[in-house]
């Protein structure tokens, strides 16, 4: 990838980034949220939704505005590596058959690490605002297991591993 690109992309995703929290925020200006009561928020992260519970009045119609921004936003993000992938899949018939393992195994374990990051967000983002119970976990389980997974499968696939951790296990068996 050339160093023009990889900046543009990087400023593309700081510019999206930006536009998508002051759209947030404006729809919370323009629907003139009040709070009243409690103010303290049942979740582990400041999310928009359990905000949105601490809110005085109707909100539901916010949500759906939300629902709308932030799972389009997800689904829009989530597309464009399933395309990718797409492509590189269907450009592997012209490619050796040990290129081909090479390339599926790469693409299985990113495509999985993409989907259990864009599945419980879609599942949090795509419906309307409705708190539920499970809503802490999948959140624990989007925004901090699976930022871990890409590092640690990525070091476990490395042969030097691998093998480190077979002649360890070696020595434990005997």
């Amino acid at each position: 990838m050339r160093q023009g690109l990889c900046q543009l992309l990087v400023v593309v995703a700081w510019i999206r980034g930006i536009l998508y929290a002051t759209v947030q925020i404006l729809f919370m200006f323009m629907f003139n949220l009040t709070f009243c009561g409690h103010n303290v928020i049942d979740h582990f992260m400041c999310d928009f939704f359990s905000l949105m519970e601490l809110a005085c009045g109707d909100t539901y119609r916010l949500g759906m505005v939300v629902a709308a921004n932030t799972g389009g936003m997800c689904l829009l993000i989530f597309s464009m590596p399933l395309v990718s992938y797409i492509v590189i899949l269907s450009s592997l018939k012209s490619h050796s058959s040990e290129g081909q393992r090479r390339a599926l195994s790469t693409c299985c374990y990113h495509f999985a690490v993409v989907a259990l990051f864009f599945g419980p967000c879609i599942f949090t983002y795509m419906r309307p605002v409705v708190i539920y119970p499970a809503n802490k976990w999948v959140a624990v389980f989007f925004a901090i297991l699976t930022p871990m997974l890409n590092p640690i499968i990525c070091t476990v696939r490395k042969a030097e591993v691998k093998n480190a951790v077979r002649s360890l296990l070696k020595r434990r068996v005997t």
